[in-house]
């Protein structure tokens, strides 16, 4: 047999052999510091983590530490956390010991000076509140910070707006309802009506998540239900995702203020993208409106879209002006904490698992875009361009320090 045979064979003998596969290189998941501080804001009842998402967190090897009775106010024990893995702690000094810290409210300036350089805090910013010593000394602190307000999902939508906003248009209409009755020295009306008695009169300004939510709250228990809004492609919208006709209208004077005249409540749900909610409804328009009708403000978050709302607070909620009940309570979402606090744990847990699996902050800001997008402090830096315009402080891309890093 010839040598060139002989090779040949070889060859294609070789060509049989098992050959070596290429696997992916998995990337290394990291285990995260996680702490949870009590919020010390007057208003704020919800808590950022259930218990039952804390444990989902411990058993992927997590570390969590809890601020005891940081879930009081929305009916989670020490007790529940402890048992789904956490460490309670008895001081906030111990919690911001951790790597990441997750707030509902952004940091009171004493938080701040707990805060520890390259420290990541995920929490609410409200930027239209905010002073500008806020965030001159988080920059002090060289920190990364996220706004999980800003924080979207793949759909492009922001899950925490969206979730805090059907709370918000659900329970404006139960509060409504409350006040309208006798107990609560309203018209003795109730909610909806029956069969043979005129239904009660719902008005709606905004189309947006709160107002379709508080429309599907007040069609369920039977409400006569009156939307107005400039935008019409939200009014389209809102019209096509309830499933019925409903009565519709821009803001025409004329068509308002007949609506107003006969409205036994008002549900203000206007937003604006940046700064204070337009005012809609004036104070003479008000006057013109049935003795004991109830007025909820959702939109005194944003200053209010009603000339006479003027803000409460959820221990004296109400206050009487020109014969109307109003109710101008921010934060609505905390009067039913636990459900808020499961809508906000729906949000974070995915997030921080993310976090783990890509083996830290870092390479989940570099990968994932939703995350991204809410960050407005990059170790001190600021990066959301709208606050260093705001208040004239130094700004640059998060792109390009991602780049740089």
């Amino acid at each position: 047999m010839s040598k060139d045979l002989l090779k040949s064979l070889a060859k294609s003998a070789a060509g049989y052999l098992p050959q070596e596969e290429m696997l992916e290189v998995r990337r290394k998941r990291s285990d995260l510091f996680i702490g949870i501080p009590k919020e010390t804001s007057l208003q704020e009842r919800r808590v950022p983590l259930v218990p039952d998402d804390v444990c989902t967190l411990v058993n992927n090897g997590h570390q969590v530490v809890v601020e005891s009775k940081a879930g009081e106010k929305s009916n989670f024990t020490d007790r529940d956390y402890s048992e789904a893995g956490a460490q309670i702690v008895h001081s906030a000094q111990e919690v911001f010991k951790a790597d990441i810290i997750l707030k509902v409210e952004p940091l009171s300036h004493e938080e701040i000076e707990l805060m520890q350089q390259g420290q990541t805090l995920i929490s609410a910013i409200q930027l239209p509140v905010q002073p500008k010593n806020f965030l001159e000394k988080m920059m002090a602190k060289k920190v990364t910070a996220i706004a999980y307000d800003y924080i979207k999902d793949r759909e492009g939508i922001f899950p925490v707006i969206r979730a805090m906003s059907e709370i918000a248009g659900n329970t404006s209409i139960l509060i409504a309802a409350e006040y309208l009755s006798n107990a609560n020295k309203g018209q003795g009306l109730m909610m909806g009506g029956i069969t043979g008695v005129k239904p009660t009169e719902v008005v709606i300004i905004g189309a947006g998540t709160v107002a379709e939510f508080a429309t599907r709250a007040a069609i369920g228990l039977g409400a006569s239900v009156k939307v107005f809004s400039n935008n019409i492609f939200k009014l389209r919208r809102l019209q096509n995702d309830i499933g019925q006709r409903i009565y519709t209208s821009n803001f025409q004077q004329t068509e308002l203020l007949n609506a107003l005249k006969s409205a036994d409540v008002v549900i203000g749900a206007l937003r604006s993208e940046k700064g204070r909610a337009p005012i809609v409804i004036t104070e003479e328009m008000v006057e013109k409106m049935k003795e004991g009708s109830v007025i909820v403000d959702v939109s005194i978050d944003q200053g209010g879209c009603i000339e006479t709302s003027s803000v409460t607070t959820h221990s004296n909620p109400t206050f009487v002006k020109h014969g109307i009940i109003h109710y101008c309570v921010p934060n609505i979402a905390s009067r039913v904490a636990r459900t808020a606090s499961q809508a906000l744990s729906n949000v974070f847990t995915p997030v921080i698992l993310d976090m783990g699996e890509q083996g830290g902050f870092e390479n989940t800001m570099r990968n994932i875009y939703s995350v991204r997008n809410g960050i407005y402090l990059y170790k001190g830096i600021l990066t959301n361009q709208y606050l260093a315009e705001t208040f004239k402080l130094p700004y640059k891309d998060l792109d390009l320090l991602i780049a740089a890093y």
